[in-house]
Order: structure tokens, then C-alpha cells, then sequence
């Protein structure tokens, strides 16, 4: 190797490989460089700086030509991710359009991306909550996909670690199918949002309404003003990005934090072509890179690499890492790399008007969204015709409503009067899907993308299990509303593409057993101990909770280990 190439290796390499820079990639880079590795964060996407980046923040209603809404002409274009609830005016600009970055749906699915720096992390929906044992016990409960590797304890610790540096709002419930945390204040319950909780202990005992629990400093802490975070405005404009760094992102902690490091080197723009695996020292060595703009490649170099390229691209990248000893891809001895994908089951709602309580009223906004409603189905025992359950959204407010049919004075006076609406309730389900071998995301053999790499096909869809449970939530929630005494009950089935619910997770699952699973309980790849992987692509199963907390805990978890097992010269 000429003297060029030794000092090209040498400046392309580093202790560290982080692919991705969301939510779980945010936080291995944080702890890499806090523990004083010297980090190379992989974004294939643009650069976003926190406040810099955020070009909408602070831009009123009538400064956005549609008022907040995208012009027909954008919806048209964009038939998908037009669908989801963040796609607005004022932050389209953080999403993947669906003609930029093709891929193949063998099966409709919505796939809802943000390549940026940052990721979604900028987008979510900021709700947290722990897993229990319900969760990481499920599958050797009902004998359904594989066993976890881990537990409830493995995991406490360092749900407690992230918690008290995101900032995690929320009350001490007392819940064993939903450990309390280390909280912040929570937001609390409104009038009726209090009163169907009181409705539900009264007539079930096991039923409980909670103030969710969210990414949102409800009260700056010292580590939250070191990051230079400061308390959650309730602007409710989060998907533009926060200028304050109220809520949890990227953008606003764990980036900037490993930046003042000084250990870290973040190269946007970066699409990730492979990880490189060196057959004869039976380890990977780096990754592939390709320059978004300019299609160079290049190579990087370390001793350890992690996958955080969020659920289903982690997938692709594993996929397409091939060499003499993993022909199939990086890891994949056990043929089941891109198989057991499985998601949230989004796709019903209810709503209805509640006639009391009119003396009290609405007032400021709750940036955590109203109330939660934990899994009560199949804890204890099996009670139902379908595996696991759901939780539930719940939110309860009043709007002012106006008679804008005349003209005139008569015009005026009804739009100078307010005239409050009766309470209006809403649920929407948040349902656990089983992993299946039928669900799953392959390699197209023939089309590729514009930087060469082959398109992903996407086969995912949902079972009779999930049809048996969406009933069951429309049943429950229907007789919990009526009980409450709630009337013009309205169900919404809305039959949506999975997808939408935007938590993918599996392909790349943990196990105990090499030969059915891909990770180990450290998140390495059982046949490549160097590589790890702590995105939604590690999971097991789904559980019904936000995910995004538990990618966190586990991210922190793995790097702890990993640096850990570098010392000893363990990899």
C-alpha cells in the first residue's frame, strides 16, 4: 500500500461508526464521544442546526400562503406521506417527498421518512413509556415469534439514565403494565379528561386514564439549561422544530452535546452504501459511503460500528452488506435478516360529545396531547380471541363555535360572539402487531437508486389478529364512552396502509438463539461482534407503547457495553 493510501486510512479512521443521526443515533453518539471516542456520525441526508435550521418556527398563521396547509398541487405529488399528521406547511420541509426516494410496495405500505440530520427526531410525536415485563415477556407467554433476550430489570437502569437527560414529563402511576419513571411534572387532565378517568376506575377497577407521559421539559432541570434547553413553551408547533429545544431531539441535546466534545465528526450528505466485512479477520472494518450530491465514494474505518439508520433503512444497509462469508447479507447465518417486520396497528378511532361539565373549559395548550390509556387486555391471562392488546389516545376539549352564514352587521355580530361547543372526546388505538415471516423487506434484484443501491421491496400487511383486535377496541372504547355517558358515538375505521403509525421495528430482531434471531442481548450481531444495532430494527415484538424511549435505553446500554468490551480488547 503506497504511503497516499496509508495516510488516506489513517484520516478516515476513527474509534467510532455511528450510521444515522434520530433519535437512537442522537445517543450513541452522545455516549461514544462523551466517553472519549472519537466519533464519525453518518447522515445521508442534508444538515439541520438546532434554531439555525428551523425555518418556520416563529412564523404566524397568515405568513404561510395556505395557512398551514400543503398546496393541492404538493398533495398530488406526494399521495403518502401527505397522510400524515406532521405533513404541514410550515414542516414539509423535514420530510422525504415520495418521488425523491422510491421504493417497491409489494404490499401498500406508507413509508413516512425525514433525511436530515436529526431524522425524525425533529417530527415524533414525543409520547414515552417504559416497557414492563408484559412486554419483554410476551412472545414466551404465547409462544409467538422469540423469546427476548432481556428484561424489565436489564433495561430499568437505563431508562432512568435517558429520562432524567431528555426530559421526560409525566406522574407516578403506580402501574405495573407501565413502570413509572424518572418524571418531570406532568401535564394534567382536563375537566373531562379527569372525569372518564374517575368514570373508568368506578366501573372497571383495571381501567386507568393517566396524563401522558411526554418528551417535553415541564420544568428545566440543570442538566436540561447545560444542554441549553429551557422549558416547553406550549407553542404545540413542534414539528417545526423548537427554538426553546422544549421537547427532545437531536437537534437540540445529544448532537450538540457530543459536538462540544470535540470527539465527534458529523458528515451529512452521507448515504451508506455497506459495512464493510474483512473475511479474513473475521470482523467488520468499516463502512461504504457514497457522497449524496456528488456519487464519490468513499471508505471509513473502525473498531466498531452502530446500525441507527432507523427500522427498515438498517434493514436495506444489512441487506446489501455481502461478502464471501455473508452472501445474504451482514450477520444473516440465520436467514432471517428483513424478515418479522412488524409495526403499530393505528387505524381506528372514536369520537363523541359529552353534555356536562360546561361550567369549566379549555385554557392553554398540552403539548402532551391530553390522556393515555395503558393496555388492559390479555396482561394477567388470555381473555380474548386475538394475542397481546392496545392502548389508547384519549383527549377531551371544547371550541368556539359561530354562525358565519349572513352578511353584514348581522355577519359581524355573530363573528364578535363566542359561543362555546360541548365537550368533544376522541380515542385513537394503538395496537400491537405480531412479527411474521410473511412480513418482510427484500432487495430488488433489477432496480436500483440513483446512487446505485438496490430498491427495497416492502411486504407488510396486517392479519387476523389485528382485524379481532381492532374490533375489540371499538367494542371496549364504544361501551367505556357510553358508560361515561357520552353520546353521538362515531367509530372510524380507517382501513390505513401500515405504515402510518411510523413505528417499523424487526427485520434484525433479537434472540437467545443465533439460529432464529440476529442480536444478542448486547445488541451485536451474533456472527459480527463488532457491529450493533439499537434502532426499531432490533426488535423482538412491539409491544403497544411508543417505542422511541426504549431505542434510547437500549442505545445507551449497548455503547456502555461496547466501550466496555473495546477496553478489554474484546473487539
Amino acid at each position: 500500500m503506497s504511503n497516499l493510501n496509508i495516510e488516506g486510512v489513517k484520516k478516515n479512521t476513527f474509534d467510532a461508526i455511528v450510521i444515522g443521526s434520530g433519535i437512537s443515533g442522537g445517543w450513541a453518539a452522545k455516549e461514544f464521544t462523551e466517553k472519549g471516542l472519537k466519533t464519525l456520525v453518518l447522515e445521508r441526508g442534508r444538515d439541520v442546526k438546532h434554531i439555525i435550521d428551523y425555518p418556520t418556527t416563529n412564523k404566524f398563521p397568515y405568513e404561510f400562503e395556505h395557512r398551514g396547509e400543503p398546496a393541492l398541487a404538493i398533495k398530488k405529488e406526494n399521495p403518502m406521506v401527505s397522510k400524515c399528521y406532521a405533513f404541514k406547511e410550515d414542516s414539509m420541509h423535514f420530510f422525504v417527498k415520495d418521488k425523491e426516494h422510491p421504493y417497491i410496495e409489494e404490499k401498500p405500505f406508507d413509508w413516512i421518512r425525514g433525511y436530515q440530520v436529526g431524522g425524525k427526531s425533529l417530527l415524533w410525536a414525543r409520547q414515552t413509556q417504559r416497557w414492563s415485563d408484559f412486554d419483554f415477556e410476551g412472545p414466551a407467554r404465547d409462544d409467538f415469534a422469540v423469546d427476548w433476550p432481556i428484561r424489565y430489570k436489564d433495561i430499568a437502569p437505563w431508562y432512568s439514565y435517558v429520562e432524567k437527560f431528555a426530559g421526560i414529563s409525566g406522574n407516578k402511576d403506580g402501574l405495573t403494565e407501565l413502570p413509572d419513571g424518572e418524571f418531570l411534572p406532568a401535564y394534567p387532565l382536563n375537566a373531562v379528561e379527569d372525569y372518564f378517568k374517575k368514570s373508568l376506575l368506578g366501573r372497571y377497577g383495571n381501567r386507568h386514564v393517566i396524563s401522558a407521559r411526554g418528551a417535553h421539559i415541564s420544568q428545566a432541570k440543570q442538566i436540561h439549561l447545560a444542554q441549553g434547553r429551557a422549558q416547553c413553551q406550549n407553542r404545540r408547533l413542534c414539528q417545526r422544530g423548537c427554538p426553546f429545544g422544549g421537547y427532545f431531539s437531536s437537534n437540540a441535546s445529544t448532537l450538540p452535546w457530543a459536538e462540544r466534545t470535540g470527539n465527534m465528526t458529523l458528515r451529512p450528505f452521507s448515504v451508506v452504501e455497506s459495512v464493510i466485512y474483512d473475511d479474513k479477520l473475521g470482523r467488520a472494518t468499516g463502512v461504504r459511503v457514497i457522497d449524496t450530491n456528488t456519487k464519490e465514494v468513499t471508505e471509513y474505518y473502525a473498531k466498531v460500528i452502530f446500525v441507527n439508520a432507523a427500522a427498515i433503512n438498517t434493514n436495506l444497509i444489512l441487506l446489501n452488506s455481502t461478502s464471501t462469508r455473508f452472501p445474504n447479507g451482514l450477520g444473516n447465518d440465520s436467514g432471517v435478516l428483513g424478515k418479522y417486520i412488524a409495526f403499530h396497528n393505528y387505524s381506528a378511532r372514536i369520537s363523541a360529545e359529552y353534555e356536562g361539565l360546561k361550567q369549566f373549559t379549555t385554557d392553554g395548550r398540552n403539548p402532551v396531547g391530553g390522556g393515555y390509556i395503558p393496555r388492559f387486555r390479555n396482561l394477567h391471562k388470555q381473555e380474548t380471541d386475538f394475542k397481546r392488546g392496545y392502548a389508547a389516545g384519549f383527549s377531551a376539549y371544547r371550541s368556539t363555535a359561530m354562525n358565519t352564514s349572513g352578511i353584514g352587521a348581522g355577519l359581524k355580530s355573530e363573528l364578535q360572539s363566542k359561543r362555546l361547543t360541548p365537550w368533544r372526546v376522541g380515542s385513537h388505538m394503538m395496537g400491537e402487531t405480531i412479527p411474521k415471516e410473511s412480513n418482510f423487506v427484500k432487495l430488488d434484484s433489477d432496480r436500483k437508486d440513483e446512487w446505485g443501491i438496490p430498491l427495497l421491496k416492502i411486504s407488510v400487511d396486517y392479519d387476523d389478529n389485528d382485524v379481532k383486535m381492532k374490533k375489540d377496541y371499538i367494542e371496549q372504547l364504544s361501551e367505556m364512552f357510553t358508560s361515561a355517558g357520552f353520546t353521538n358515538i362515531k367509530v372510524n375505521d380507517a382501513s390505513q396502509a401500515p405504515g402510518l403509525d411510523i413505528h417499523e421495528m424487526g427485520g434484525v430482531r433479537m434472540g437467545n438463539d443465533p439460529k432464529t434471531s440476529m442480536l444478542n442481548k448486547w445488541h451485536q450481531l451474533h456472527a459480527c461482534k463488532n457491529v450493533f444495532v439499537t434502532d426499531g430494527a432490533s426488535m423482538t415484538s412491539t409491544s403497544t407503547q411508543n417505542p422511541s424511549l426504549t431505542y434510547m435505553a437500549f442505545t445507551a446500554r449497548a455503547v456502555d457495553y461496547a466501550v466496555k468490551a473495546m477496553k478489554k480488547g474484546e473487539l
